[in-house]
């Protein structure tokens, strides 16, 4: 029987070859997993009629790209807690304070008391919610409460951290180094695309905090590098997204090489599908639920349509919407990672600053992509949907679907980035005319 791991797991995943089964290569993400499967063909694609889009059974209306915006002030979230009434230790809450949080934000007020209780959590939250601090900052303290209490002992406690794409991990791991400085504890990324060997050295060094994506971190239990049976905290951070990628049975495989008693498991997703539920029931135990997820698109965010006929007028149009004034800041999203690289070159011969990532790039290249868009040395970043999950990019003016996303659960996602902490934001969709 073939074994379904011989097939695409996710973007965080390798190519690898399964001389075995005869497979000389993982296909690309963009193709066929099973033999017979029909070959794509552009004059096949369906055509769109009715002002809808049918995507993987999907229709989507595309009225529902046209939102004007309300422009409301947010208002500051009064939390029942502060910082300092968690009896965190003194460093931490240093390092809280110099990372630039005053009051709990939402998430972090209503999980981390929680998560000190070593209850088991699922919560419900989107990017930018502040949600990484809501498990960073109290699997740390009661990770340094454990170290005073067997000082002794040679066990070391682990801690594990999955997130579905290298980029978001990655983000992951900087904020854990922001907030655990100064504390003696350490971390390392396990992810695709930048050196295994590098990560086992680390990891035999002795290393607390694992933070990665599942499929690196399932290569390095079977190299009987990582041996997770003392790890008594899992956390799993957007884990509807790690199902939508294809991550379902290495999640459950790990999960499985995890401690079984006293184990603190900790989901975050900004759904509840019922795969995220099934798993839910498996794994956690009398969970404390938490959401914090607002309204279906954000108020602030004027959201309209662009109708075009060919090519060239879709790029001439582009063209217009980024010369206008306000354009400081635009993330324009595309379908497929070739159609990245190629708008990507069109633009920068149009004289545009611009940046692209996507599941083909290297990991060294993305990460200076984004940090160049972050610090605002280019104005403008084309990604698939798989490279930018999770990314948290301040001050976005402008989000541009130049493709129609496949749902509108991920028109939701994409435009999220923009109109954040009650600044105006603009979302425009391309549609045929």
């Amino acid at each position: 029987m073939i074994n379904k791991r011989s097939f695409v797991r996710g973007a965080s995943a390798s190519p690898r070859k399964f001389s075995r089964f005869g497979v000389k290569k993982a296909p690309s993400a963009g193709g066929s997993r099973f033999k017979g499967a029909k070959k794509f063909n552009k004059n096949s694609r369906p055509k769109r009629g009715g002002g809808k889009k049918r995507f993987n059974g999907e229709r989507i209306d595309f009225s529902r790209f046209i939102k004007k915006g309300e422009h409301v002030v947010e208002k500051p979230y009064v939390s029942k807690h502060s910082f300092a009434d968690f009896n965190l230790q003194e460093q931490l809450q240093k390092n809280i304070i110099k990372k630039g949080f005053t009051n709990p934000r939402p998430i972090q007020d209503q999980a981390i008391r929680s998560v000190l209780e070593g209850k088991d959590v699922f919560g419900m939250a989107n990017t930018g919610t502040g949600k990484t601090a809501a498990f960073l900052v109290p699997l740390i303290e009661k990770n340094l409460k454990n170290k005073k209490i067997v000082k002794q002992s040679i066990e070391r406690e682990t801690i594990l951290v999955m997130a579905p794409t290298r980029e978001l991990a990655m983000q992951i791991e900087n904020d854990f180094r922001d907030l655990s400085f100064g504390l003696g504890i350490f971390s390392v990324a396990c992810v695709g695309g930048l050196p295994i060997m590098r990560q086992i050295s680390e990891i035999k060094m002795g290393i607390t905090f694992v933070i990665g994506t599942p499929g690196r971190i399932y290569d390095l239990i079977n190299r009987k590098v990582l041996d997770l049976s003392k790890c008594t905290s899992v956390v799993l951070d957007e884990a509807d997204r790690m199902l939508d990628m294809g991550f379902r049975d290495d999640m459950v495989f790990i999960l499985g090489k995890c401690a079984k008693e006293n184990r603190q498991t900790l989901f975050f997703s900004a759904t509840l599908s019922p795969e995220i539920k099934k798993l839910t029931t498996e794994f956690l135990k009398d969970p404390v639920f938490i959401s914090v997820i607002s309204g279906e698109t954000a108020k602030n965010i004027d959201q309209d349509v662009i109708r075009v006929k060919t090519k060239e007028e879709k790029l001439d149009r582009l063209h217009e919407v980024l010369k206008k004034d306000g354009s400081d800041k635009v993330l324009i999203f595309r379908e497929m990672k070739h159609s990245v690289d190629t708008l990507t070159k069109e633009l920068s011969h149009l004289g545009f600053k611009v940046g692209c990532i996507h599941g083909d790039k290297r990991s060294r290249e993305r990460i200076r992509t984004l940090n160049l868009f972050k610090k605002d040395e280019i104005s403008i970043l084309i990604a698939t949907d798989v490279a930018a999950r999770g990314l948290d990019i301040p001050d976005v003016t402008h989000v541009i679907n130049y493709d129609i996303p496949q749902t509108f659960e991920t028109y939701i996602h994409r435009i999220g980035r923009t109109g954040r902490s009650g600044k105006k934001g603009i979302a425009l969709t391309f549609v045929p005319a």
